[in-house]
């Protein structure tokens, strides 16, 4: 029932992106004084979202709006080359400590997404939220 929902969709997809990239995060911070170890990231969810095709929409009417080209994807692992220390590793804690604070606020904003949702359809069939 929930998976023909998009914000439902959506908010699926973005746990799953975040979940995704901790785990990148969690690597490349394992590996920081590893010698050798290129960084790692994930691109961004708006972009891993937007790329893959969606299902092509019958219009049956020309007053009809134009289905959207854009659906849940999958994340694509970018390697960063940037600052890269002596040993030949270009880990920075600092700069994946700050990816994990920011991929705590979208999992945060992912899990907002599934209440709001949530409570929507509750309201929306009679129950109180």
């Amino acid at each position: 029932m929930f998976q023909n929902i998009e914000m439902m969709q959506m908010a699926r997809a973005m746990g799953q992106h975040v979940a995704q990239r901790q785990t990148v995060v969690a690597r490349n911070i394992a590996n920081a004084d590893t010698p050798g170890y290129k960084a790692q990231d994930l691109q961004s969810f708006e972009e891993s979202y937007r790329s893959a095709p969606l299902q092509p929409m019958r219009a049956t009417n020309s007053r009809h709006i134009e289905a959207p080209d854009w659906s849940p994807g999958a994340a694509r692992v970018l390697s960063q080359q940037d600052g890269i220390s002596p040993n030949g590793n270009s880990v920075s804690i600092e700069e994946e400590m700050l990816k994990a604070a920011e991929l705590k606020r979208s999992f945060d904003l992912s899990l907002g997404i599934y209440r709001s949702a949530m409570n929507l359809m509750r309201t929306s069939i009679g129950r109180r939220v």
